[in-house]
C-alpha cells in the first residue's frame, strides 16, 4: 500500500510542481514530512544537501531519496527501497512525460499567441513563490539550530548563509566553489 501512496504522492507533485526542482521541495517536503510522515525534518534537509551535490536536477534526486528513506522507514529492506526510489522518481517525471507529448505539437503552434503568453506571465510569480518558500522551509532549526539552543551554531550558519548569497550572487563565485567553501568553514568552525 506504501508503493500505491508514494506513487500516488509524486505524481502529483510531478504534476503541480511548476518552476523546476526548487520549485518541487515544497511541494516534497509537505507531502513526505508533514501529511504522510515518510520523513523527519531533519532527513528532509539532508535529503535536499544530498540532492544539490549529486549531478542531475534536484527534484528528481530529491524523490529518488524521499522514496528510498520513506520506504526505509517503514521497515521494508534495501532491494524494496530501491524499488521505492524507482517509484517515486517514476511517478515524478510521468506527468512531465505524459503532457510534453500531448502539448508538443500544440504548443509549438500557438507558442506566439497572447493567451499563451499570458498563462506564461501568469506562471512566473507562482515560480518565484515556490521558490522563496523552499528557501524558507530550509531556514529551520536543523540547519541553522537557534539563539538559544546553540548561540555559536547559529551565528556560524546565518554567517555561512549571508556569505554564500553575497558570493554567488554580487561576487559571481561559482557555486561549487562556494560549497566547498561553506562545507571547509562547517568543518574548521562547528
Amino acid at each position: 500500500m506504501i508503493f500505491l501512496d508514494l506513487f500516488v504522492t509524486f505524481f502529483k507533485i510531478g504534476l503541480f510542481g511548476f518552476g523546476g526542482g526548487y520549485g518541487m521541495l515544497s511541494l516534497i517536503q509537505h507531502e513526505t514530512v508533514e501529511r504522510a510522515h515518510w520523513l523527519s525534518t531533519a532527513e528532509f534537509t539532508d535529503i535536499v544537501a544530498i540532492s544539490q551535490m549529486t549531478p542531475g536536477p534536484i527534484g528528481i534526486n530529491s524523490a529518488t531519496y524521499c522514496g528510498y528513506t520513506a520506504i526505509h522507514n517503514a521497515g521494508y529492506g534495501h532491494l524494496m527501497a530501491v524499488l521505492g526510489s524507482v517509484t517515486a522518481t517514476f511517478a515524478l517525471v510521468l506527468p512531465s512525460l505524459i503532457l510534453m507529448i500531448l502539448i508538443s505539437r500544440m504548443f509549438m503552434r500557438y507558442m506566439n499567441t497572447r493567451p499563451v503568453q499570458s498563462v506564461f506571465q501568469g506562471l512566473r510569480p507562482a515560480v518565484v513563490g515556490l521558490l522563496a518558500a523552499a528557501t524558507l522551509l530550509l531556514c529551520n532549526k536543523e540547519n541553522f539550530s537557534t539563539p538559544t539552543e546553540n548561540a555559536w551554531q547559529f551565528c556560524i550558519s546565518c554567517a555561512l548563509f549571508a556569505a554564500t548569497a553575497f558570493g554567488t550572487g554580487y561576487l559571481k563565485i561559482n557555486p561549487i566553489r562556494m560549497i566547498c567553501y561553506a562545507a571547509l568553514a562547517g568543518l574548521l568552525l562547528l
